[in-house]
């Protein structure tokens, strides 16, 4: 008799404010069910104005370089991956964006200017083996491309002004 006059209370309070608490079947919604939702935050970009310029630092003799060089240090410290987007010259900056293009097929590609190089005579680029044969240079080895140094105006990294 003690454990009902115990239990009576409990068992009122739970099943009043139970059922109260509990929506009723026709108030589940999609909307209202959160409990497997994964709440993300809100991602805000801030909008740049951001111009490309190109200098033209004109014709220049390249030739490209590779397979005795791939997996070696480059002269800025990182490994040479011939079928990277990578060119070597001698007094540009590390990090120097230039679009080359083949004036015989009218083929243009990106490389960045990681290494320093060449050194024999007349010639003022080395491309990697990848660049060289998108540029459809590859089989020639040495040919004359069109170089645009590419300079990005309104981000604020030093690699790319």
């Amino acid at each position: 008799m003690y454990k009902i006059k115990l239990l009576l209370p409990i068992i009122i309070i739970i099943s009043v404010t139970g059922l109260t608490l509990l929506p009723s079947k026709s108030e589940i919604t999609n909307e209202n069910i959160v409990a497997f939702e994964n709440p993300i935050e809100e991602i805000t970009s801030i909008s740049q104005n951001v111009n490309v310029k190109y200098d033209d630092l004109g014709i220049m003799k390249a030739s490209w370089y590779g397979p005795r060089f791939h997996g070696r240090l480059t002269a800025n410290g990182e490994i040479y991956d011939q079928m990277g987007y990578t060119a070597a010259h001698k007094s540009l900056p590390f990090g120097t964006l230039l679009r080359l293009t083949n004036p015989k097929n009218h083929k243009s590609i990106v490389v960045r200017i990681n290494d320093r190089g060449p050194y024999i005579p007349g010639r003022k680029i080395d491309l990697s083996k990848k660049a060289a044969i998108e540029l459809g240079t590859y089989k020639k080895g040495v040919v004359k491309l069109k170089v645009e140094k590419i300079k990005i105006i309104g981000i604020n990294s030093p690699i790319m002004n």
